[in-house]
């Protein structure tokens, strides 16, 4: 089947993301693939961050696999991640996400929450599923959403609709490409890392206009407030996350030690060559280093803004009070996390090949932190003011 999604053309301005034009629909007979993790609120309190995006990037990783890396439109939002795939391997998906959830909750004992829905279905509620290209680098673009449709599977997934069940015990997705070997990037000196999540209310001429005033505030930031530093991120040895990609791939490896080893040994490696900047046959350690930078997620759009951003003090808290004046107005709705650090989880089909995928999120909170804020505000605001006793 012809991929209709790379005859999208892609763009390179990120403000672009607020323009209609650059959006297509996607076919009928497609489908829009959901998921999150429940309980992810506790599991971020009790400090698995790390854990957390782990498991919402194995979604997109069990896809690709399953997909042949074919280029698809997804997207990641920490605790889990949304997508879109052509209907000539929707099962291979299906038994994908079901794998995956059974290794979330085995491996990790993490429920993952997976769902699937045509988009057909989808727009017979009135909303749409329409698609954009943001170019990152040459060989890499990520999926923009827009039409509400994505949120709306995602809303129909928690209250239970569209729901796949989990495979048999003991089933494991293919994880291969799936790693996290970054050390935190840690804010300099006050700065800080902050998480932000926008959604619009009804008026989406309002929304924008916020958004594009927030583009302004964040574009005088370097390398527009990407927290990613400009010689990209650092390598720390053993990495934080060795037991995670152990566990992605203690099946394939015969076994979690063996796993372990093998991802210790290509650390080592990696470590030798980061800091030498010594080639190893087609790998060039300073290219890789460069293209993580370039090709990492740390803003995106689905259905609405998420960001996560590098900012002073003073910076951080005029977006709190810039975005608090536009909710105030009823023109947003939105939800902040501060934290000192992010992390980022990646999939690396070929360390020779520039396409690798980095997905960026707040090092303590994060996406989920924010989203936690937002729903609490939006819990709030349903809630019918008491009226008092008349004396």
């Amino acid at each position: 089947m012809t991929n209709l999604y790379l005859d999208i053309p892609v763009f390179e301005d990120f403000a672009k993301v607020l323009d209609g034009s650059v959006y297509h629909p996607l076919p009928d007979d497609w489908w829009i693939g959901t998921s999150d993790i429940v309980g992810s609120t506790k599991a971020v309190a009790a400090g698995r961050f790390k854990d957390v995006n782990m498991v919402g990037a194995s979604v997109i990783c069990a896809v690709s696999n399953a997909l042949g890396h074919s280029d698809y439109p997804f997207i990641f939002g920490g605790d889990g991640a949304s997508f879109a795939c052509p209907p000539d391997k929707i099962d291979a998906v299906r038994e994908a996400l079901a794998a995956t959830a059974t290794w979330a909750s085995e491996t990790l004992e993490l429920e993952l929450r997976v769902g699937l829905v045509c988009i057909a279905d989808v727009r017979k509620t009135g909303h749409d599923v329409r698609v954009a290209r943001y170019a990152v680098s040459h060989p890499v673009s990520y999926a923009m959403f827009n039409g509400r449709g994505l949120k709306w599977a995602e809303d129909r997934m928690k209250q239970g609709e569209n729901i796949i069940a989990p495979a048999p015990s003991g089933t494991r997705p293919d994880l291969t490409g799936l790693s996290c070997r970054w050390s935190p990037i840690r804010a300099e000196g006050t700065d800080q890392i902050l998480s932000i999540m926008v959604l619009p209310d009804n008026d989406r001429a309002t929304f924008n206009a916020v958004v594009s005033g927030l583009f302004d505030i964040l574009d005088h930031g370097p390398r527009k407030s990407s927290p990613v530093p400009a010689d990209g991120p650092d390598f720390a040895f053993p990495p934080p996350g060795l037991r995670l990609e152990a566990l992605a791939s203690q099946e394939k490896e015969g076994g979690y030690f063996k796993a372990w080893f093998k991802a210790f040994y290509i650390s080592l490696i990696a470590l030798i060559l980061m800091k030498t900047g010594w080639k190893l046959g087609d790998f060039d350690p300073k290219r890789y280093r460069d293209y993580t930078g370039y090709n990492t997620d740390y803003r995106k759009f689905g259905d609405g803004l998420w960001m996560t951003i590098n900012c002073s003090e003073s910076r951080a808290d005029e977006i709190d009070a810039y975005l608090r004046t536009a909710e105030q107005r009823g023109d947003i709705h939105f939800g902040t996390h501060h934290q000192r650090t992010a992390i980022m989880t990646c999939i690396v089909p070929s360390i020779t090949n520039d396409a690798h995928f980095h997905f960026l999120d707040g090092g303590e909170g994060g996406y989920t932190a924010a989203a936690a804020v937002y729903k609490a505000k939006m819990k709030a605001s349903q809630t019918p003011t008491a009226t008092p006793a008349h004396a």
